[in-house]
């Protein structure tokens, strides 16, 4: 039953995304079948020895393999009026105000990095918002040097277009007509990517990560008075929840300098 849930998940998801179902669901097999009750669910979120985030991890899994199960795309004929999922409440999670990267400090990660590649990589990341796997897979065609746009294939197996600025276009200009090409423009997989960045954060004590990249580019054009429809878009979000998740910290940066100028007009 699993195999079949994974097996339909194939098509459209990215290899991460089906790894996140397998580890959790493996690890959940005792509360996955046809005579599962949704007391069953709960006892087995409850008893789990993690922190919140973690048990709204399997959560999520379990309730995307039971609605698979109990919909059309199945083949065991059940009815969706039945799903246990629909019985379990989903576990709260903190909602932390995760950080982002002023733009000075992207260009100071910039100037940092020791090689034009590197430089390059980091520029492209807060400029378009990309994922990790976005980012990884572009080859030279991709790229509109006219419209400073990337035709990319992310998340959903959607493809889709993302936006770079003049110094991003400067450094890649560079970087691509000295290097030839590959399998990428990098001539680095995924995890050579990470590493670099894992480099850099320990050297520079800035946080320096893909999540945080993204966060970056949404938290810079909220600050620019960009409206958060426009940045979904760009982003390649599929709803507004994330985009205002990331934007938290910008809101709140918002409302304490109104807090301070009014303050500084009372004592005035």
């Amino acid at each position: 039953m699993l195999s079949s849930f994974l097996a339909s998940r194939r098509q459209g998801l990215s290899p991460s995304t089906l790894q996140f179902y397998h580890c959790y669901l493996s690890h959940a097999i005792g509360v996955i079948g046809l005579d599962v009750k949704a007391e069953d669910i709960k006892r087995f979120i409850g008893s789990l020895h993690c922190s919140n985030g973690g048990r709204h991890a399997y959560f999520r899994a379990l309730r995307a393999f039971y609605d698979w199960l109990y919909s059309a795309r199945s083949s065991y004929g059940l009815n969706p009026q039945d799903n246990p999922i629909l019985l379990v409440d989903a576990p709260k999670v903190e909602r932390q105000i995760l950080p982002s990267l002023t733009k000075e400090q992207v260009s100071y990660l910039i100037d940092y990095a020791d090689n034009l590649r590197d430089k390059a990589i980091i520029s492209l990341f807060a400029d378009s918002g990309m994922r990790l796997s976005e980012l990884t897979n572009i080859r030279p065609g991709n790229i509109d040097w006219e419209n400073y746009t990337i035709t990319i294939w992310g998340k959903g197996n959607k493809q889709r277009r993302a936006p770079f600025a003049a110094r991003t276009a400067e450094l890649l200009k560079k970087w691509i007509s000295n290097n030839g090409t590959g399998t990428n423009i990098w001539h680095v997989n995924a995890a050579g990517i990470v590493s670099m960045l894992r480099r850099l954060e320990h050297q520079t004590g800035l946080k320096c990560n893909p999540h945080t990249f993204r966060r970056t580019f949404a938290s810079n054009l909220h600050h620019a008075s960009l409206d958060v429809e426009h940045i979904m878009r760009l982003g390649g979000w599929e709803s507004l929840d994330m985009v205002l998740r990331y934007t938290r910290s910008v809101k709140f940066e918002d409302s304490l300098r109104l807090y301070r100028e009014l303050e500084a007009c009372q004592k005035g």
